[in-house]
């Protein structure tokens, strides 16, 4: 049975740096990213999605809505926007 894949979106303008999702993943997927959203807080970014196993601790816990993992073929790690700033 092959492994299962995930994609972890980080919607980059919602997100407040507030790390919670960064402390509950089991397999340290995300971390804090190095550019500033529109509010000036530094996103979280997925750094290694390939690692993910599809818990969604972090998408569970996140306040503002802003990470979602879903099922795919591929492990992919991307970051969107919201709105234009």
């Amino acid at each position: 049975m092959p492994a299962r894949r995930f994609i972890v979106t980080v919607v980059a303008d919602r997100c407040k740096e507030c790390g919670i999702c960064i402390a509950l993943c089991p397999k340290n997927v995300l971390e804090k990213g190095n550019k500033l959203n529109w509010k000036g807080f530094h996103y979280t970014v997925p750094a290694r999605p390939e690692q993910c196993i599809g818990c969604r601790l972090c998408e569970y816990n996140c306040p503002d809505f802003a990470i979602f993992v879903v099922e795919a073929e591929a492990a992919k790690g991307e970051t969107v926007w919201a709105r234009q700033a």
